[in-house]
């Protein structure tokens, strides 16, 4: 591609007005903050774009750059905000705690973590109704790996391939995309299982996810069958005869990936993994630091979706809106295990992020963003479904509620990724039209479109159309 080229194809989308004013940017120049990010700034921590966003304010779902330019943010910090950036309820609750007390630490009682607790267990069926606060989703599945081996006094936990569920030393293991692995000594005791993948898997059919967006590929099943589904579990049954001791601790799933670009399984597959799980002894734990607090829309929890009640349950991201924290629910009998020694956390449930909590479980109930992220959400992955059928390039599109995946491929028979050269100019084109979207997959071949639960079908609307123009842009350049 020449340097020179341009494209015939300009966008009709026209931004959704906001009455939002940003502040003057008054921080340092661009090339100043470049210089502190070679210089000071651990090179771990990449950047997206080619020429990296600066970033200066944030309202609801848009995000300012330093020139004042508007972004529609289907990203949300990578699935954190939920209720919307600078959400005028938090920011008044957070402001509220920081003038009156901000840490003691557990060893005192005071009255927002206990508030907390009890807002939060509410929202949980029986027995899950005792929670472990912490400050990051990583110490939450960290921790949730630690209580079941403490509790079953067994060791070995399975998570499925392509699943993140952090990336320090302990969950590691667990994480199971290439990315994330560094060549150190890790993951004693965690296995990996197959990923029942109904789009890039061996199995998969037109019936098999709760979707409003099914694959194109064919299925042959009978009335209430799922032929994908029994495979994969075969497969799981294969894991745990011929991989694992015949007792087990656990086994972790996110209840859709995240990172992995909103990848689903077919219907009851979970349901009947938690019951070979458990006939071994193990615990479930169901993973839901990016698919809780109604981002799914249909249900609160990611795993009632999928008909089950774990023993388990992380969450993390939207729980703070931005705020560093995060939660490790379970049942009373399973917290006892950890009572048996000290088991602190400095931070974990502090004044001010029990104060940030309440004030997001009260923003997502008083905005009905759960009820938001099904209308608008499904919305959407019609919308989008509508661009798979036009483009041989966009090989799926799943999801449910806000949690989206949209899938590029060369082509839908082979189902081969697209080169990350062109899903990355398509991904700039879309920043330069002023819509924001995240990145996932195994080959990085993924958009992950998971915006504040206060989007609007207006926004959908110009969102969709930037995609569709970049698309066509692509398809020109190709030609």
């Amino acid at each position: 591609r020449q340097q020179t080229w341009k494209s015939s194809v300009s966008t009709q989308a026209k931004m959704p007005p906001c009455d939002f004013v940003p502040e003057k940017y008054e921080s340092y120049p661009y090339e100043r903050m470049q210089k502190i990010r070679e210089q000071n700034i651990a090179p771990s921590l990449r950047t997206y774009y080619k020429k990296p966003l600066l970033l200066h304010q944030g309202h609801m779902q848009w995000l300012f750059d330093h020139q004042g330019r508007r972004y529609l943010d289907l990203f949300a910090g990578i699935v954190t905000v939920s209720v919307g950036h600078c959400h005028p309820k938090v920011t008044m609750a957070t402001q509220k705690q920081l003038a009156r007390l901000w840490h003691t630490t557990n060893i005192y009682m005071y009255p927002a973590i206990h508030e907390y607790a009890e807002k939060l267990t509410s929202l949980f069926p029986d027995p899950l109704k005792v929670v472990y606060l912490t400050n990051s989703g990583s110490e939450a599945n960290d921790l949730a790996m630690f209580m079941a081996r403490l509790h079953t006094r067994n060791f070995d936990i399975i998570s499925l391939r392509g699943g993140y569920h952090g990336g320090s030393p302990y969950t590691l293991g667990l994480t199971s995309l290439t990315p994330y692995k560094h060549g150190v000594a890790n993951g004693f005791g965690c296995t990996t299982t197959m990923l029942p993948d109904v789009f890039r898997g061996p199995w998969g059919g037109s019936h098999c996810r709760d979707s409003p967006v099914q694959t194109v590929r064919k299925c042959s099943c009978t009335e209430g069958a799922c032929l994908a589904k029994d495979q994969y579990i075969e497969q799981f049954k294969d894991t745990l005869n011929t991989s694992v001791p015949k007792t087990v601790a656990g086994f972790i799933a996110e209840p859709i990936q995240g990172v992995n670009g909103a990848v689903q399984y077919p219907r009851n597959f979970l349901k009947e993994a938690y019951q070979l799980i458990r006939e071994r002894g193990g615990l479930c734990i169901s993973d839901e630091v990016q698919t809780g607090f109604g981002r799914t829309g249909s249900h609160f929890w990611g795993f009632q979706t999928h008909g089950v009640v774990p023993d388990i349950v992380t969450l993390a991201k939207g729980i703070g809106n931005g705020f560093p924290m995060a939660a490790v629910v379970t049942t009373k009998e399973i917290a006892s295990s950890l009572a048996q020694n000290l088991h602190f956390n400095t931070f974990g449930g502090n004044p001010l992020a029990c104060a940030v909590g309440a004030a997001v479980l009260d923003a997502i109930e008083e905005d009905g963003l759960q009820k938001n992220s099904e209308d608008v959400g499904t919305y959407m992955l019609l919308e989008l479904a509508k661009l798979r059928d036009k483009f041989e390039i966009v090989g799926d599109v799943r999801g449910k509620g806000l949690m989206i995946g949209v899938e590029m491929v060369t082509d839908k028979d082979s189902r081969r990724p697209l080169p990350a050269e062109e899903i990355s100019q398509i991904w700039e084109d879309c920043k330069d039209m002023g819509v924001l979207l995240g990145r996932g997959g195994l080959y990085s071949q993924t958009f992950r479109i998971k915006p504040p639960m206060c989007i609007t079908k207006r926004d959908v609307d110009f969102a969709v159309e930037v995609f569709h123009t970049a698309l066509q842009r692509h398809v020109e350049r190709t030609a």
